[in-house]
């Protein structure tokens, strides 16, 4: 819960606003403002106060504590111009809270961690246990020295501006080891616990023999991702309770996919008892793994539980980026952050040095020509395969003519893979052009270097009967230079010499050229790979200069 607080009438109209954009999260605190911070410092994760920031801190500091569980507090001022994480910025969230207030409110984030203020993201906000000495190796890390990093286990993180050798070090462990000296010790959620018990089974014998599993093979519980069981003990209490005690999720299984698991040890007991051979090694096995701990029985006589340990390595991650039509500010939110959390970026050259600017240090870039959309694609998954955070960029939507198509095609389900979608250079053109598409429309693009002309000029004649309004990618090289002529005379076919014709080279960028035309005037010449060529339908319009394509809504048939 976020404690909202102010004092004054401008503070209270923002208070307000926050809170009717966030009711759920949100909770406002009237009454003396000194009584209004210490009540919400006691019950609330973070604050956002309006008032001036001397103010906040004298009346915050008495209340502190310990960075690691004082709520983030987070300072606006009476203008609303500025949103300043005054305390717990990592990890009370003030940060990023700034910047949602900020965005929500119109306000700058005033962001002055170190770490955020450099681009390199802090250890402590990786998503993972950390433990060691976080401030050298940060302080390491801000002053350039170099730091090594020790992954024991394959997992996805964001850009870190890494070396192969250093005096300090960040090691991914899943293992029970203590930090050395100028070390951090980052706990990825690696370990699956299988976990069978008998009915009634003690929570104390269930964690028992887990704690003894973990501690026997020299495994963390910190890097416990899951206990998992089968669909019949969901409800165990002894099961339900170590994993409450843990503070990991529990995961439970139908009997039919656990008994389709392989496993080292299966048993006739449980086969009777739920369905299935194994419930302990098959539950911590069915989503793969390396199998760490065999199953172990507690030491109640008789033994009421049972569990199993595997390692799963952690997932690589793809995001296939659509970086829009070349216009920074047409470049998504979404996007932006896909980029700064990919510790590998792939794309076309020029593309990369489009957003170049935008990526965090550390960020391995590996960049290719044009013609080498495959290579691209299969690099990116591989890089993914490999346990990497990636981000696949092409221009305007990725998944439109783009990157997504051939990734996807080589990526299989041992990867996540999350689109970005972006703006594409028909819908950029299109905004220019005034509103072209605002009925049925198609894209169809003229290069035939990956699809038959003869599948080409089929899909144009289908689109002129069908009377839809026509985006040309691709309409013409140096190497192509009868095919937009071709295309141009089959929908003229079927359409009048003075149907408006949109042209945009470049659509959105500071060097772009937009103009409309009529289908009899276009000259094909002046049209090149850069460029958009949009062709209305019968009803479409030059309305001021404007391409316009009703809708056909009943009010605009009407009488004037």
């Amino acid at each position: 819960m976020i404690g909202l607080i102010s004092a004054t009438a401008a503070g209270a109209a923002a208070r307000d606003r926050l809170a009717a954009a966030w009711p759920d999260r949100t909770r406002v605190y009237d009454g003396p403002v000194g009584d209004a911070v210490r009540r919400a410092f006691a019950e609330c994760e973070q604050l956002v106060c309006f008032l001036a920031s001397g103010a906040v801190v004298r009346l915050v500091a008495p209340l502190l504590s310990d960075k690691t569980s004082d709520p983030g507090v987070v300072c606006v001022d009476e203008a609303g111009r500025f949103a300043v994480p005054l305390v717990g910025g990592h990890a009370g969230g003030a940060n990023e809270l700034a910047r949602e207030v900020g965005g929500l409110l119109g306000a700058m984030p005033v962001v002055t961690t170190a770490t955020d203020a450099v681009g390199i993201p802090g250890l402590d906000t990786l998503g993972l246990p950390v433990e060691g000495d976080v401030a050298g190796v940060t302080r390491a890390l801000l002053d350039g020295e170099p730091v090594a990093l020790d992954a024991e286990v394959t997992w996805p993180l964001p850009p870190v501006p890494f070396a192969e050798r250093g005096a300090h070090t960040v090691r991914v462990t899943d293992r029970a080891v203590e930090a050395a000296d100028r070390e951090v010790l980052l706990r990825p959620p690696s370990l699956v616990v299988g976990v069978g018990a008998s009915r009634g089974a003690p929570v104390a014998e269930v964690l028992d023999v887990i704690e003894g599993a973990l501690r026997d093979a020299g495994l963390s519980p910190r890097s416990i991702a899951e206990l998992a069981t089968v669909e019949a003990k969901a409800d165990e209490p002894g099961i339900v309770g170590a994993a409450a005690r843990l503070g990991v999720p529990l995961v439970t299984y139908s009997a039919e996919e656990l008994a389709a698991v392989e496993v080292p040890n299966p048993s006739a007991a449980p086969l009777a008892a739920v369905g299935t051979p194994s419930v302990a090694e098959a539950a911590a096995l069915v989503r793969g793994g390396e199998l760490l701990v065999p199953k172990r029985k507690s030491a109640g006589v008789p033994a009421t539980a049972t569990c199993a340990v595997v390692r799963r390595s952690g997932r690589g991650r793809l995001a296939v980026v659509g970086l829009g039509p070349g216009a920074r500010d047409l470049l998504t939110p979404r996007a932006k952050a896909e980029l700064r959390r990919a510790s590998v970026l792939v794309g076309l050259d020029q593309y990369v040095d489009q957003i170049r600017d935008l990526l965090r240090p550390g960020t391995r870039v590996l960049e290719s020509g044009l013609g080498a959309e495959e290579e691209r694609a299969r690099t990116a998954v591989a890089e993914a395969r490999r346990g990497h955070a990636v981000a696949l960029i092409g221009s305007g939507d990725a998944g439109v003519y783009a990157m997504a198509s051939p990734a996807l095609a080589e990526a299989s389900d041992d990867i996540d893979v999350i689109g970005v979608p972006g703006v594409t250079a028909a819908l950029a053109a299109a905004a220019i052009l005034g509103a072209p598409l605002g009925h049925d429309h198609v894209s169809i693009s003229l290069s035939d270097l990956h699809t038959p002309w003869e599948v080409i000029e089929r899909r144009v004649r289908a689109a002129a009967e069908a009377d839809l309004v026509v985006t040309f990618y691709n309409p013409r090289s140096r190497g192509r230079d009868w095919q937009l002529p071709k295309a141009l005379a089959i929908l003229a076919g079927h359409r009048e010499p003075t149907t408006p014709v949109g042209v945009v080279r470049n659509a959105s960028r500071p060097d772009g050229t937009a103009r409309v035309t009529t289908l009899a005037l276009l000259d094909p010449a002046t049209v090149d790979m850069m460029t958009v060529v949009t062709v209305g339908n019968t009803a479409t319009r030059d309305i001021a200069g404007r391409m316009v394509t009703p809708r056909g809504y009943r009010w605009q048939e009407e009488p004037k």
